[in-house]
């Protein structure tokens, strides 16, 4: 983890895209648990 950023123009974009996608599914199990946890 400790690279130097020599060329941050494509490697920006996809971490972006990768925390994206992290973001999404933690957002989709919280909402998943949430559900399952009020329809009880």
């Amino acid at each position: 983890m400790n690279k130097k950023n020599s060329h941050s123009g494509p490697d920006l974009k996809g971490t972006l895209i990768s925390v994206f996608v992290v973001g999404i599914i933690i957002c989709v199990m919280w909402f998943a648990v949430y559900g399952l946890y009020v329809s009880r």
